[in-house]
This record gives C-alpha cells, sequence and structure tokens, in this order.
C-alpha cells in the first residue's frame, strides 16, 4: 500500500504563471501611487502648518524656516523610496 503512492508520484514542475507579473506589476503602480499621493498631502499640511504659524507670528520666521524644510525633505525622501520600490518591483516582471 506505502509503495503505490511512490510508484505512483510524478516529478514536481515549477510553473511560472503571467498572473504573478501581473500582480507585482499591479504592487509596484500601488507603491509609486501611494507613495506620491502620500508626499504631496504631507506636503501640503507642512507648508500650511509652517506659514500659518509665521502669518500668526512673522518674528518667528526664522526659527519655522529651517524645520520646515527639514521636514519637506523627509517628507520627499519618502516618495523617492516609494518610486525604488516600484522600480526593484517592476524589474522582476
Amino acid at each position: 500500500m506505502s509503495l503505490s503512492s511512490l510508484a505512483l508520484a510524478q516529478e514536481a514542475t515549477t510553473q511560472t504563471s503571467m498572473a504573478g507579473g501581473g500582480l507585482v506589476a499591479i504592487g509596484s503602480a500601488l507603491a509609486i501611487g501611494l507613495a506620491a499621493l502620500g508626499g504631496t498631502l504631507g506636503q501640503g499640511r507642512a507648508a500650511d502648518a509652517a506659514l500659518s504659524g509665521i502669518a500668526r507670528n512673522p518674528t518667528a520666521a526664522d526659527k519655522v524656516f529651517t524645520p520646515m524644510i527639514i521636514a519637506l525633505a523627509l517628507i520627499e525622501f519618502q516618495a523617492i523610496m516609494g518610486f525604488i520600490i516600484a522600480y526593484v518591483l517592476s524589474g522582476k516582471v
């Protein structure tokens, strides 16, 4: 009884399906799209908060400007990382 399963066993085959490549393409498109969306929303909110703070207290413009630029650079880095991830994933299609 136990030998019958060995006799009827088939070799394992690896099949590549086109569905996997399509899902990677969708994943990379979502990565860049969501990174761009998040980056633009974050930069808009950061600029709004900084400019409204400067409008309320114009003498604090020097103290607000540098942290705003650093925050905008970090937000932009997020969008660039989304692009890099999408580029790496698109190489697997």
